[in-house]
């Protein structure tokens, strides 16, 4: 059964019982320069790339960018609310950047289940974002789903 969902409203949890390889879920999510600036002070990294107009331009990226853990962080919202969802416990994450993240794009975070181990409650999901259809990061999450066993 394919399983597709991008209502961001979505929230709750699916447990690995109910769990089905190939759901999938999704957010959307303007990045704005409140994000971005928020970013740097909880996560310290200061980059001016990421702060400085004048800096960003004289680089590679020809602008400012957002952290690229700050568009990670939208598929942690992903797994965290909607898939499995609450109740979730993070194993690993693989992270592959393709494009940077801009003030004002809209990026859109995917998780897609690839494979489990139910017995385990091990879940693992190709996860990626986009910007207008075009892939800026992808990767692979594993995690512990919740169980109505454990409840």
């Amino acid at each position: 059964m394919l399983d597709t969902n991008s209502n961001n409203d979505l929230r709750g949890t699916i447990c690995i019982e109910d769990i089905e390889i190939g759901m999938t879920r999704s957010l959307r999510k303007i990045i704005t320069d409140r994000d971005i600036e928020l970013f740097a002070e909880i996560s310290t990294d200061h980059n001016p790339v990421h702060l400085d107009d004048d800096y960003a331009r004289d680089t590679i990226f020809e602008g400012r960018i957002a952290h690229g853990m700050l568009t990670a962080g939208l598929i942690s919202a992903v797994i965290g609310e909607q898939l499995p969802g609450h109740g979730t416990v993070y194993l690993g994450q693989s992270l592959k950047f393709l494009a940077p993240v801009r003030p004002g794009d809209m990026v859109e975070a995917f998780v897609t289940v690839t494979d489990m181990d139910i017995s385990k409650r091990k879940v693992t999901m190709e996860t990626y974002c986009e910007i207008d259809g075009k892939k800026v990061l992808k990767g692979e999450a594993v995690v512990l789903a919740p169980s109505r066993k454990f409840d």
